[in-house]
Parts: structure tokens; C-alpha cells; sequence
């Protein structure tokens, strides 16, 4: 079996759309969530979001095309652009067949399809844009990676919801592994700050109603969290077969050594009670790695900020990796400050990890202030630690019981 390591990551994001603003916002614990400016929001049960602030879309496409996308394609390129730039990669050098390209979505062009339907509403059916249908469906980010970098390998697209990402991921280390590419663009982006997307995951009463105090809002593990905070924004790996990036003399900035996917088949949105599946994942991600529990230094949690979740997660640990062992571990949740980037939360957690892994720090969980009995781990609050990371682990799950685990290690 191939080896698949991580040789370069970008990122666009509420807390910045570069690798290095990214990280450095994270680990300071600045919060990326404030009142949504997409739309008026000021009759909506929910008014704040994770944003993405400081992108511009003009380095990356130029205007002519940009008009012919969705914004959750314009964050893919540029994510994706920034990744092989960090790699330093010259595909020119390589056979195109044997690169590809796994750039997923939880819901894809939701904006463009509310705005066309809107028009043809308003307008009629003959006004609707001929680029609707290439702007909206969820496997066009990755169609467009690919013809920017032109990777002629395996190409698709993964909807599993907020798993998207991880399972993009997952799904290439199996495709490197097999020995069917040699490099895989693994990636996610999503642009859901929308009006019919608020409204709705407001009527399922999942987002955070903390209109008055975006900074806070979004708190994982805190016995006062009310729900997550809607997040935008892209991030792509660059995956590479070891041997491949050793003789190329790559940076490596970790290895993906195991992945874990199962499904509750318990309900559409609500993890199942016990935590087993979830656990399963975990369990058969540290299996294939090789790795125990006990030898798992850190976890970037879903840790969404929502009452079902982070207690089902926590029992979740406990059962995957023993209680003694669950205790000792490092959890903490990005989503505290970037909000929950659905498609794309997965991803942008994975280079967390691999940062923790490369930089010797793990991220905090912030707003964490009053405790919750049935949340009772180690969530790094409030403040970054500095601390030798060999061996992380990342969880994502998805609407309709999808869960997913990888495990990252130091080379």
C-alpha cells in the first residue's frame, strides 16, 4: 500500500484567506463570527455568521469568469490555487493522469439556485441565467480545480454534508493508496451565508440565536451553548504519494495514516443517542493507523456548539478511546471561531490538525466558561498550548448519520 502525506494547504475562511493569517488568528483565539452583511438579516431569528471578510476573488479568477460562478466555486479555486502554490508542485512535470481532483460541498451553489429561482419567479422562466445549472451543482468546484490545474486523474465530488469534506479527503488517501494517482487535490467549499439557508437551519432551530453577542455565540462544550454559527469559506490539501514527494524534496507537513467512516441509520439530522457509530469511525480510522487512544496526543472535535452534538461526540471519545486515555487527550473545536463551514469544515480542521502536528501548538476552544457535566474532557479552553503533537485525530459528521474520522501523524 502507498503512503499519503500532506504537502501544501490553503485556506480561505472567516479568520483569513491565507494559510498564515489563518493559523495565526486561530491560535490567538480571535473570534471570525459577527453580524451577516450578505443580506439584510434584521427580520431574521438569526443575524450572525461566520463570514468570509478580506478575499479577493480578482487574484484568482478574472471578472468574466467570476460572473459564470458560485461563490463556493470561486473559494475552491482559490483554495485550491494557494494549496499547490504552498506545495510547490509543477504539474507540468507530472503525467495529468495520474493528479486528480476531489473538491466537495454540502450544498453547493445555494445562493445562485435562490437568486435564479427568484428571477424566474419575478421574470420568467426565459430570463433564468444559462450558467445556472454549472454554478449550482456540487461537483463543479471540482471540475473547475481540475481545469485550472489540468488534472486528468480521478475526479468527483462527495455530498455526505458537514462530512463532505473529511470524506474528500478520506476518499483520495484510498484513490493515492491504491497507487491509481500520484497527487489528489482534496478539498471543500461552501457559500450557505444565504437567505434560504439561515432561514432554514433557523427553523430547525440548529443555529445560535445570540444575535447580540456574535463573539460568543459559537461555544463547543459549554453547558450554555444554544447552537453553531453558519460559516463560509474553502480549503484544499495537497495530497502526495510519500515516495512521490520525497524525491521531490516536499515539504511534508504530516501523513494521513488512517481514515473511519460508518453510518448511525438512526435519524436525519440527530446523531444517534449512543455515540456507537460515531465511536466506530473512530475506532477503524486509529485501527488502519495503527494507533491506540492512549497514543492520540490531539482531537479537532466537530464540536459544533450544539447541545445534541458536543455531549454525543464527548460520550463518543470515551467509547472509541477509553475512558483513562479520553481524559489525557487535547479536544478542541475550530468552530468556536470560524463558525461551521459545513462542505468545508472537514478540510480546513485537517490542516488544523496538520499545523498542531507541524507547529507544535494546539488551538483552543473559545468561550468556553462554565463547564457542562456531561462534557467533562480536556477542550483546551480559551487558550492555545504549545506542546509536542505527533499524532492527531479529526471527527466530522453529516445530516443523515454520516461520520468520519482521519488520523494525521508526524513523519
Amino acid at each position: 500500500m502507498h503512503r499519503t502525506v500532506i504537502t501544501g494547504m490553503g485556506v480561505v475562511s472567516p479568520l483569513g484567506s491565507d494559510l498564515g493569517t489563518f493559523w495565526s488568528r486561530l491560535v490567538a483565539g480571535t473570534n471570525g463570527i459577527g453580524k451577516i452583511t450578505h443580506f439584510d438579516a434584521s427580520n431574521f431569528p438569526v443575524q450572525i455568521a461566520g463570514e468570509v471578510k478580506d478575499f479577493n476573488v480578482d487574484a484568482f479568477i478574472d471578472p468574466k469568469a467570476q460572473r459564470r460562478m458560485d461563490q463556493f466555486t470561486h473559494y475552491a479555486i482559490a483554495a485550491s490555487a494557494m494549496a499547490v502554490k504552498d506545495s510547490g508542485i509543477d504539474f507540468a512535470a507530472n503525467d495529468p493522469y495520474r493528479c486528480g481532483c476531489i473538491v466537495s460541498s454540502g450544498v453547493g451553489g445555494i445562493a445562485t439556485t435562490e437568486a435564479e429561482v427568484l428571477k424566474m419567479k419575478e421574470k420568467g422562466p426565459t430570463r433564468v441565467s444559462p450558467f445556472c445549472i454549472p454554478q449550482i451543482i456540487v461537483n463543479i468546484a471540482s471540475g473547475m480545480v481540475a481545469i485550472e490545474h489540468g488534472l486528468k486523474g480521478p475526479n468527483y465530488a462527495v455530498v455526505s454534508a458537514c462530512a463532505s469534506g473529511l470524506h474528500s479527503i478520506g476518499n483520495a488517501m484510498r484513490i493515492i493508496e491504491r497507487g491509481e494517482a500520484d497527487v489528489m487535490l482534496a478539498g471543500g467549499a461552501e457559500a450557505a451565508v444565504s437567505p434560504i439557508s439561515i432561514a432554514g437551519f433557523a427553523a430547525l432551530h440548529a443555529l445560535s440565536r445570540r444575535n447580540d453577542d456574535p463573539a460568543t455565540a459559537s461555544r463547543p462544550f459549554d453547558k450554555d451553548r444554544d447552537g453553531f454559527i453558519m460559516g463560509e469559506g474553502g480549503a484544499v490539501l495537497v495530497l502526495e504519494e510519500y515516495e512521490h514527494a520525497r524525491k521531490r524534496g516536499a515539504r511534508i507537513y504530516a501523513e494521513v495514516s488512517g481514515f473511519g467512516q460508518t453510518c448511525d441509520a438512526f435519524h436525519m439530522t440527530a446523531p444517534a443517542d449512543d455515540g456507537q457509530g460515531f465511536a466506530r469511525a473512530m475506532g477503524n480510522a486509529m485501527k488502519e493507523a495503527g494507533v491506540t487512544g492512549a497514543q492520540v496526543d490531539y482531537i479537532n472535535a466537530h464540536g459544533t456548539s450544539t447541545p445534541l452534538n458536543d455531549r454525543i461526540e464527548t460520550a463518543a471519545i470515551k467509547a472509541a478511546f477509553g475512558d483513562e486515555a479520553a481524559r489525557r487527550v487535547m479536544i478542541s473545536s475550530s468552530k468556536s471561531m470560524t463558525g461551521h463551514m459545513l462542505g468545508a469544515a472537514g478540510v480546513i480542521e485537517s490542516i488544523v490538525c496538520a499545523l498542531a502536528i507541524h507547529n507544535g501548538v494546539v488551538p483552543p476552544t473559545i468561550n468556553y466558561t462554565t463547564p457542562d457535566p456531561d462534557c467533562d474532557l480536556d477542550y483546551v479552553p480559551n487558550t492555545a498550548r504549545e506542546t509536542k503533537v505527533e499524532v492527531c485525530a479529526n471527527n466530522s459528521l453529516g445530516f443523515g448519520g454520516h461520520n468520519a474520522c482521519a488520523i494525521f501523524r508526524k513523519i
